[in-house]
């Protein structure tokens, strides 16, 4: 019996087990993917908004502008990068001004710091490549940009090392009441079928958090599944802006942005499509089509003929068009922290604190004090020292051994992806830790050699080895005897 189950994986699930990991408890997270960081938290904008857009008196409203406050700390504690980069939101119309002047009222109501209209002159010194028609701006000195998949392991692995255990490549099939709490009935690794017991249940599922909320509750959700396409730019594309540039929010949300990314790139999108299935995170030519017409009206001469890859995200929309957070009135001790669309990256530390003080308080648990908030990342050799990196790499050849030459990925840092707490077990697990497989070519180069290191390490066979779990292995058999 645990004292609570988290149902997914992503930044906001994360982002509670790590909270409630500050408490005495027995606890676990139920995931449906083979790892953590594998449904929307993947595929986003990578922004940690400022605030000025929620409608004030929402928890959109409430949880961002916390949620961002707490960036800096998390990022130092937790080891993950991020930086303050700044956003400006782009009027290219006179007219629209007051458009601009209602987000600042927002942001305002909100308590953004920092907020203010700039002119083109001053918006031209801050963004050279701004459009030519760009006249007016909203700047925002505390948007930032963040590894989105650094943050979700960083708050897993922590989550993980306080005493909250994982239950990846879980499915959870149904959810009944029990005598003491609920009955959770579960696939493992598309296989064997359990039952999971727990006192309270966080409903975290992104996309499928309606249907978690509907097995138990007769308050029905309804989330629709709001695809965002993307396009990802080379590096050498990445210092074309310095902020994050956006275009005056309209009802699907905040247009396409333009922004470079913590890593170096240049990112351009997304889109916004309702779609009926909640898997379909394939783009498609029109997306892609749409993405670069545009974000031409923003930011000109984007340099579109750089891009190294594209990808689709969904986000999780709820019809109440606000998070869904709290205990659902007909089902004592099932919470819900569904609808978390975007700001959710930037919300996802704040929803923490909240779920976490509301379970806290209805289950009576007290301060786990040996909590230790201190998590270290991946050692990254090129960010040592000549002689620091030639001490390393005496001392441990595999950091010499460069594995992705796109990204300059070692061995040593592949290694340690697979040996930490959580480790990869997959190739996407890999490259969502270290970035080996994200440069320009892809993983076209690095791929063979990363799954003979994850042969090694796991151990597993070669014909196990997947993309990303479930059904995407590679090995089929051999054209040569050994």
């Amino acid at each position: 019996m645990y004292d609570a189950a988290i149902i997914g994986a992503g930044v906001v699930g994360s982002a509670i087990a790590r909270e409630l990991s500050k408490y005495n408890i027995n606890a676990c997270v139920i995931e449906k993917d083979e790892d953590v960081c594998s449904g929307t938290s993947k595929a986003n904008s990578a922004i940690v908004h400022a605030g000025f857009d929620a409608t004030p008196g929402t928890l959109k409203a409430q949880l961002n502008v916390e949620g961002n406050s707490m960036m800096d700390k998390l990022a130092e504690e937790l080891d993950f990068p991020f930086k303050r980069n700044g956003s400006l939101v782009i009027c290219t119309e006179p007219s629209n001004l007051e458009g601009l002047e209602k987000l600042y009222d927002k942001g305002q109501k909100n308590n953004v710091p920092g907020l203010k209209i700039i002119g083109r002159k001053e918006l031209i010194n801050m963004e050279p490549n701004v459009s030519d028609d760009a006249c007016f701006a909203l700047y925002a000195p505390t948007g930032g940009i963040v590894c989105p998949f650094n943050l979700t392991i960083a708050l897993a692995e922590n989550a993980y090392t306080n005493g909250i255990k994982f239950l990846l490549d879980t499915k959870v099939d149904n959810i009944t009441p029990a005598s003491e709490g609920y009955d959770i009935l579960v696939t493992r690794k598309r296989r064997f079928k359990e039952v999971v017991h727990a006192r309270a249940v966080i409903n975290a599922a992104g996309v499928y958090a309606d249907e978690i909320n509907n097995m138990v509750s007769a308050h029905k959700l309804h989330i629709t599944a709001r695809k965002g396409e993307y396009m990802l730019l080379d590096k050498t594309a990445g210092d074309h802006v310095k902020h994050t540039i956006f275009q005056l929010p309209g009802k699907m949300g905040k247009g396409i942005l333009v922004t470079p990314t913590v890593h170096g790139n240049l990112l351009v999108g997304p889109t916004a499509v309702d779609v009926d299935d909640k898997e379909a995170i394939n783009t498609t030519a029109d997306g892609l089509e749409t993405v670069a017409a545009k974000s031409s009206l923003a930011v000109k001469n984007v340099p579109l003929r750089q891009v190294i890859t594209s990808f689709a995200g969904l986000r999780a929309h709820e019809a109440g068009d606000d998070f869904v957070i709290g205990e659902a009135s007909d089902a004592d001790l099932f919470f819900n922290a569904a609808g978390i669309e975007s700001p959710g990256l930037s919300s996802a530390p704040a929803i923490g604190v909240m779920v976490a003080k509301m379970v806290a308080d209805r289950l009576g648990l007290t301060e786990n004090k040996s909590f230790d908030p201190i998590r270290k990342g991946i050692l990254n050799p090129s960010s040592l020292s000549i002689e620091d990196r030639n001490a390393l790499i005496k001392k441990n050849p595999a950091y010499g051994n460069i594995i992705c030459r796109c990204e300059m990925i070692t061995e040593g840092e592949i290694i340690d992806s697979i040996r930490r707490p959580l480790g990869a077990r997959s190739l996407d697990g890999i490259k969502r830790r270290t970035r080996a497989g994200m440069g320009r070519c892809q993983a076209g180069f690095c791929s063979p050699r990363t799954m003979e290191i994850l042969e090694r390490e796991v151990p597993m066979s070669m014909y196990d080895i997947t993309k990303s779990g479930g059904d995407s292995t590679f090995i089929v058999g051999r054209n040569k005897e050994l």
